[in-house]
Formats: structure tokens, sequence, C-alpha cells
């Protein structure tokens, strides 16, 4: 295959002096960022809520001296993570938040105050679980007795609200910018070399280190916001961020900052000294000498210098790759080691396998766009580079095969957590996508197949090429003084036959049906990416299936009693006309907390029995506890219904049913009912 000659770059080298220079001053500015953020203060997967004691809605005899709270995995607990509120809103707690080891299990503890009043009282936490996501929640229980309560539930929680907003598009960004950096210079060094001078290209990788730049800062500044108040007015509080930067995730997102400053300087090497070096090892010199032996010495030391030129930049081409490597594993480890992949089960294997796959989505995702770019924005790529590109996209895809199935297993578990979950309802969707994505590429894949089939020889025909290169405008003839002095018309027309050879070389270029078949099939894969790249944003910021479904089995356990709802019949006779007859009761769920109680009543007969009050009670024995009158509301004639009805704790209680069928009948019947 013949190489296609290479264009005319030195726009693009001047074009890129700028930009070089910009990253080199904003990777020194962000080092020194980095290192007054580190020294300003010295220091150093979702959790779920499974149980309680008191549980939720749970009435108590007696004030308890502790509440508890047990959660699936580590939380960070701060200051006034856990209150205990009385009903008229007064604190109750002690503030004393001590974690409490107990057969393994995550619990956290937090005293009451002595002679606390009769009522209901609510119990809030925030905190932020192990894989840097903010987690809070809010129930009540109460003390003798239900009563109203003037506190209300907080409309804005920690990570929703504008600053939840603001974080999830900083989140989104700085993977989409690391996605660009890494995999533009990827294409670069390992596809195509000669796109280092391509301005487009440099823009692509140079606005990826802007993107992720960026996204790092802001989710650094909004962090303790996000984590606590919710208040956007908070993200430049000196003393919240301090308290970030004593965080795991602090740590993380300044490393990734400290990172991006030697990113800067990669970036800077490569579109600098590396591009110079594109095509100056090319040959000798071809002018015409008078003496023989003087021409032989200048060819003989023309070539050393063309070789000591080629491998001086195989060196640092080599140099690039190895640096370029570390540093975006550095940069995709401050993932790994903040979020899902450092909690969990086997977080040792977790996050080097986390890491493996941030990198082989760079690599396909990141290469995707920047042949996008090269295929639109820059001059005819050769065919090389592209069968580059496809081996290197397939190689990812195995890749992200093979990581992407531990992490489903590792983050699902089950095939219920699969489908009963948000977490694996997304995982679907993603692999859906991801096989799109593969459809597209196939497509892309055999059209790259015809390019390698036509003539390596793209370049237009010599008739051609003069024919184009005679629409050309020259800058010389366009500058030149006009017959009558008329330099505005010049200019205009200039610009008008500018425009006309450009169009012209879009038009021979489009004409190539493989290479228009190509660029239309990559769009297609980059689009699919960026809907991908969504939903694996959406995806970071979700409880992981296996927790949630770990989390609702604990709750399931502690909650329901075995059995279900109680049902429970009891005939009577309250000695008058129409006295006889059977009440068919139903408790649900029979549990310690608030219960749902109905009663119908039915004559011999087997018809509703209307009577004109029925009433009920418990009363549990063997603590001396009652009798708790429920008074239900008739319903229809021969129901009753009561809601919220609250049994303080499990044990064996008895129900007495007192039924009246006329001004002066009535009877008290009564059965033992087991509560869970």
């Amino acid at each position: 295959m013949k190489a296609i000659p290479a264009p005319d770059f030195g726009i693009a080298r001047a074009a890129c002096r700028r930009p070089v220079a910009v990253l080199m001053l904003a990777g020194t500015l962000l080092a020194a960022l980095c290192a007054v953020l580190a020294g300003a203060n010295p220091a150093a997967a979702h959790a779920a809520l499974t149980a309680s004691d008191p549980k939720d809605g749970a009435v108590v005899a007696t004030a308890p001296k502790q509440v508890t709270l047990t959660f699936s995995e580590q939380i960070a607990v701060g200051e006034n993570a856990i209150r205990v509120l009385e009903p008229s809103g007064k604190r109750a707690d002690t503030g004393e938040i001590r974690e409490i080891g107990e057969n393994g299990a995550i619990v956290y503890g937090v005293g009451l105050h002595s002679g606390l009043p009769d009522g209901t009282y609510t119990v809030a936490w925030q905190a932020v679980s192990a894989d840097s996501h903010p987690v809070s929640g809010a129930f009540t229980f109460s003390i003798g007795a239900p009563s109203e309560t003037t506190v209300a539930f907080p409309e804005q929680t920690a990570g929703g609200g504008v600053v939840g907003v603001l974080y999830d598009i900083a989140r989104y960004a700085s993977y989409a910018g690391f996605i660009l950096l890494v995999g533009g210079a990827a294409f670069i060094l390992v596809c195509w070399p000669r796109g280092v001078r391509v301005p487009p290209l440099q823009r692509l990788v140079v606005h990826g280190w802007v993107t992720l730049t960026a996204g790092t800062l802001a989710m650094l500044l909004l962090r303790s916001p996000y984590t606590t108040t919710g208040s956007l007015g908070d993200a430049f509080d000196l003393t919240g961020l301090g308290l970030v930067l004593e965080t795991k995730t602090g740590a993380a997102l300044v490393s990734r900052l400290l990172l991006l400053g030697a990113a800067a300087l990669f970036v800077a090497v490569l579109f600098g000294t590396y591009a110079r070096g594109d095509g100056t090892d090319t040959g000798a010199g071809t002018g015409t000498d008078t003496s023989t032996s003087t021409s032989t010495s200048t060819s003989t030391a023309d070539a050393e210098r063309s070789e000591e030129g080629r491998t001086g930049r195989k060196d640092l081409a080599f140099g690039l790759a190895v640096g370029g490597t570390v540093v975006a594993a550095g940069i995709a480890a401050t993932w790994a080691l903040s979020e899902h992949a450092s909690t969990g089960i086997q977080p040792g294997i977790a996050m080097p396998v986390d890491v493996l796959h941030l990198l082989a989505v760079a690599a396909w995702l990141g290469g995707l766009a920047a042949l996008l770019t090269a295929l639109y924005r820059g001059p005819a790529i050769e065919r090389t580079a592209v069968r580059k590109f496809s081996s290197v996209a397939f190689g990812s895809v195995v890749v992200l095969a093979v990581t992407g199935l531990y992490q489903s297993w590792r983050q699902v578990g089950s095939w219920s957590a699969l489908t009963g979950t948000a977490y694996g309802q997304l995982l679907v969707l993603k692999v859906g996508l991801v096989v799109v994505l593969l459809g597209v590429a196939w497509i892309s894949r055999r059209w790259t197949a015809q390019l390698a089939e036509v003539p390596a020889d793209d370049t237009p025909a010599p008739g051609k090429a003069a024919k184009s290169d005679s629409r050309k405008p020259s800058r010389k003839k366009a500058a030149a003084k006009p017959a009558g002095g008329d330099f505005e018309r010049a200019d205009q027309l200039a610009r008008q036959r500018a425009a006309v050879a450009t169009a012209q070389r879009k038009k021979e270029r489009d004409a190539d049906p493989q290479r228009f078949g190509l660029r239309r099939s990559v769009l297609a894969e980059t689009g699919v990416a960026v809907v991908l790249l969504a939903v694996t944003t959406v995806l970071t910021s979700t409880e992981p299936g296996r927790t949630e479904e770990e989390a609702g089995a604990g709750r399931s356990a502690a909650a329901a009693p075995a059995g279900g709802p109680a049902e429970l019949k009891l005939p009577f006779d309250t000695g008058g006309e129409n006295g006889k007859g059977t009440l068919l009761l139903t408790l649900d769920p029979a549990r310690s907390g608030a219960n749902e109680l109905h009663i119908w009543a039915s004559a011999p007969d087997g018809k509703p029995l209307d009577a004109p009050e029925v009433k009920a009670s418990f009363t549990l024995e063997d603590k001396q506890i009652g009798p708790l009158p429920v008074t239900p509301d008739r319903i229809s004639a021969g129901h009753w219904s009561a809601a919220g009805v609250q049994v303080p704790m499990p044990g064996d209680w008895q129900l007495k049913v007192t039924v009246r069928t006329s001004d002066f009948d009535q009877t008290t019947v009564k059965k033992n009912v087991k509560i869970g």
C-alpha cells in the first residue's frame, strides 16, 4: 500500500504553539493549586438502612436509652449525622454517635436524654456511603402512644436539587473529558502518528483535558453541599472544602488534579516536540553540487541525521506511550479508589479491573471520536490508520467484555436483582446499547475492509489535481495591489474562490463511496456512544443491585413476621334477638408498629350483620401493657376497618372485641394473636 503524500501542516504547527503554551502554563498553575489545597487542611456502594431499634412505626412503652441504625455497608458519619427529635421539634439525642459492632453488622447508635415525654419521635439520618454517594432518610417511632408532631421531613436532601444536578453534570463531563483526552492521544500515537499535526485532533485532545479539569474542579467545590446541606451557596465555603479534603473522595479529586498537571505536560510534548519531529526524517537533500565528493559527503551526513531523527522520534513515541499510559491509569484509579469498586466484595480485585475497564472504554470511544474528527475535519486519513483503530477497538471490546462480566456479577449478584432493581435495569440497558454499538461497528469494519480492497493511491489524478489546484487561490496574488486599488473587491473575490475550492475538495472527497459509508457508520457509532456514556454515568450514581436486594431482604426479615397477616374467627352471642353471629378479623401485617384491622360480622345464615357498634382492644398481659383501645370505622353493612393500629412490640397479644347488637345487648369475645 502506497503512503499518501503528507499535506502541508505548516499552519498546524503554528496553531499548536498557542495551546501547547497554554497547557504548560495551566499544568503549572494546576499543580500549584493542588499544593495549596493539600496544605489547606493537612489530614490525612451506596449504604442502605437495613434495620433500626426502635423500628419504623413502633410504639414502645418506655423511652429507650438509645436509637440504633444498621446499614448494609460502612458509612462516614459526622456531627449531627443521626438526630432524634421530640414531637415539639426539640433534640432528644445527646449528639454522641458511636459505632457498635454486633456480629459483623454495621450498627451506629446515638444516646437519648432521660425523662422524655410520650409521643411520636422523628429519627433523621444523613451520611456518606463508602462509595462516595450521600445517603439519608427518616422514620418515626412513638413512646407510650402516637401523637401529633411539628417535625417535618426535609424537602431538600443531600445529593438532590440544583446542587445534585450540577454535580451529576460535572461527573458526566469528567468521564467525557477523560475519554476524549486518553482516547484521542492513544489514537494519535498508536493508529495515526501523522494526526499529531492535524488541528482538529489537537483541539479534541486539548478540549478533553480542559473538560476533565473543569469537571474535577466543579466536583471538588460542589462536594460539600452535595453531601451535606444541598445549598449551592456553600460551594465556596472554605470550612466545608477543608472537610472534603479529609475524605476519601476529596483525596481522589485532588490526586486527579495533580495527575492532570502531568497530563498537561504530556499533551504539550505530544503537540510540541513530537509534532515538530514529524516529517523531518525524510531523506537527504536534492540540491545540485559541483563537487562529487562534496555531494557524497553531504548525502552521507544527511542520511545519518535522518537515521538519528527516526531513532529519536521512535524513542520519544515510546516514552510518550509509556508515560501517557501511567498517567491515564492513575487518573482512572481516582475513580476506582473512591466509587463502587472500592466497596463491597473483593475490592482488591475490583479496583484494578475497574481501571482496565475505564482505559478500554477510553481507547474505544475516545478513539472513535478521534476517527470521526479525522474523517470529517481532517485531511484524507490513511487506510492503515483506520485498520489499526479497528484492531484497537476489537481488543478494547474484549477487555470490556471480560471486565464488564466480572463487574456485573459483583454489583448485581443474582438474576432477580438484574431485573428487579434500578441498577440491574440500567445495566441491561447498557448491555443493549453495547450490542447496538457493536452492530454498527461491524458495519464500519466492513467499510474498512472495502477501503483496503480499492487501490492504495487515493490521491487525485495529475490532471484532476492540477484542476483542483488551479481553483485554490494564491495568497500572494490576493495580496497584490489590484488595478484601480479596489482592495475590498479583491478580498471578496479571494474569499469566494477559497469557498468554491473548499466545496470542490469536499465534493471530490465525498465522491468516494467507501469513505462516505465509513463516515456515516462512524457517526452512528459516536451517537450511540454518547447515549452509552450517559447511561454509564447514571449507573455510577445508582445503588448496586446486590446492595439493594440484600438491604431489602434485611428489612423484610426484620419487619415481616413468619406466617404473614393474622386471621381470626370469633363466634359471638349477645343474648338478644338476632344476637348470634361470627366475627372474621384480619390484622395486617400482624407485626409491631402500624397495622390495619378489618372486622366482618355475619349472621348464622351468612348474611352481613350490621351491628350498631363494634370496638376492640389489645393487651399484652405478661408485660402488663394495655388494654390499647381501637375504635374501627364502619365501611359498609357488617364491615368495620381501622388503619394505623399501633402494636408496640412483638408478643402473644390478647385481642378483645365488643359487639353491641341493640341498646341493651352486647358481648365481648377474646382470642390471642401472635404479633411478630
